[in-house]
């Protein structure tokens, strides 16, 4: 079974969720793992694509799009279709409101939770079916 992350911000704002999905992201590539961001759709996953290029002027994430060429020869890919199939070092960013299927497929999993009515209430589910599923369950209060 997987570990999910639950990383639960006090803000109310989509600019702050994405702002610590890079961060989060940074750190997860710095410890030597692939990364997938699933996003709810692809003007998502490009506003998510456009934060990891501007979060910091000091680091580079190397990244795409589920869709680019240069989706194979990254380490961190950004998509909303159906999700790739993970090696034993791929975790997987959940930026969708809802669990994607073959989540059971990797063995790490974060979520962001922050603090806007839809985001709450769309992984308050999330939470209570990844327990259902026999996943260990690990929150992250933040701020």
């Amino acid at each position: 079974m997987a570990r999910i992350d639950f990383y639960i911000l006090p803000d109310t704002t989509l600019e702050a969720r994405l702002q610590f999905a890079c961060k989060l992201a940074e750190t997860i590539h710095r410890k030597g793992y692939r990364l997938h961001l699933h996003c709810e759709d692809k003007a998502f996953a490009e506003q998510a694509d456009d934060a990891l290029w501007n979060f910091r002027p000091d680091a580079y994430l190397p990244h795409a799009l589920e869709d680019s060429e240069m989706a194979a020869s990254v380490p961190i890919t950004l998509g909303w279709q159906t999700l790739p199939v993970p090696t034993e070092e791929t975790a997987l960013l959940n930026l969708h409101p809802e669990i994607p299927e073959g989540v059971e497929r990797y063995v790490r999993i974060a979520e962001i939770i922050n603090q806007h009515q839809q985001v709450l209430v769309a992984k308050r589910a999330c939470w209570q079916r990844y327990k259902e599923m026999g996943h260990e369950v690990v929150p992250h209060k933040l701020g």
